[in-house]
């Protein structure tokens, strides 16, 4: 990527992104740079990544083509005025706004980027918004995205090579975001939740928590890289390993007596709501 890419927000996400496209090649740390109002967090990012840095958003909003919002959807409001606020905000060349800020719609992007732009110069400004999850953090992230009417095929295509260093990414229609945030976005959480389970009970088993845990861990991963190589349905591993009267067969029919699929089909839907509820 030849663009010169500007972060706002140098928080997990914000490091992630930078740290991604710097390890995976598709950008130079030179063509980078955080923007914070934590000084000392900027001052190890720059030493640890050699990126560049800055406390002012305004200035890295001029001299980036590629802007991401990392901020907390809490203070967007506040980030999106200072920008606009900016004597040089509607002479700047065409720029890619990313928004990785969770439950910020684009249409209320929309109301404060281009309150005071003319249509000729809001088609300059396209904006992206993208649902990534943690595991982006160590190259493993799902990342659901979704372009505004100014954004071309070549911008979805840059957002996919900076979403793509740090892990998968899929395309959908706005709408679909908030199924995204409960499946992808929140979806680490649920399975962190299944490895408390199996770790408290390696403990009542008789295991140390060492052990239980590395139990756990390998058991996990296993799991996930079978799905991945033999690309058959999650439900066809699972009989294949369920031997009837067996040990496995004892362990899903408790699962199965206590309705447990569904109360986390349930569970999933009542993110998907949640989300809703705090984009609108």
């Amino acid at each position: 990527m030849n663009s010169k890419i500007g972060i706002i927000g140098a928080g997990n996400m914000g490091e992630a992104i930078a740290g991604a496209l710097i390890r995976s090649g598709a950008v130079n740390a030179g063509d980078i740079t955080l923007a914070d109002v934590d000084d000392r967090r900027l001052e190890h990012l720059k030493t640890l990544y050699g990126v560049s840095t800055t406390v002012d958003n305004a200035k890295l909003f001029s001299d980036a083509r590629v802007v991401v919002l990392a901020v907390k959807p809490q203070v967007m409001n506040q980030v999106l005025d200072g920008l606009i606020e900016h004597r040089d905000y509607r002479d700047n060349d065409r720029k890619l706004v990313i928004s990785i800020a969770a439950g910020i719609r684009i249409r209320q992007l929309e109301e404060r980027l281009y309150a005071h732009l003319d249509e000729p110069t809001r088609t300059r400004l396209p904006i992206i918004r993208v649902m990534p999850n943690t595991p982006a953090l160590v190259l493993e992230g799902m990342s659901g995205m979704s372009p505004n009417r100014f954004a071309t095929d070549e911008d979805m295509q840059q957002a996919r090579r900076i979403l793509e260093a740090m892990g998968a990414v899929m395309e959908f229609e706005e709408t679909q975001l908030d199924a995204v945030t409960a499946m992808s976005g929140s979806g680490p959480a649920y399975l962190f939740y299944l490895a408390e389970a199996m770790i408290e009970a390696g403990l009542r088993l008789g295991f140390t928590e060492g052990e239980s845990t590395a139990l756990t861990m390998g058991t996990l991963k296993g799991a996930v890289r079978l799905m991945e190589d033999r690309r058959e349905p999650p439900e066809s591993l699972r009989q294949k390993v369920t031997s009837p009267g067996g040990t496995t067969a004892a362990a899903i029919g408790v699962l199965e007596e206590r309705n447990v699929l569904m109360h986390i089909v349930e569970a999933i839907l009542a993110a998907r709501q949640r989300s809703i509820e705090l984009s609108t």
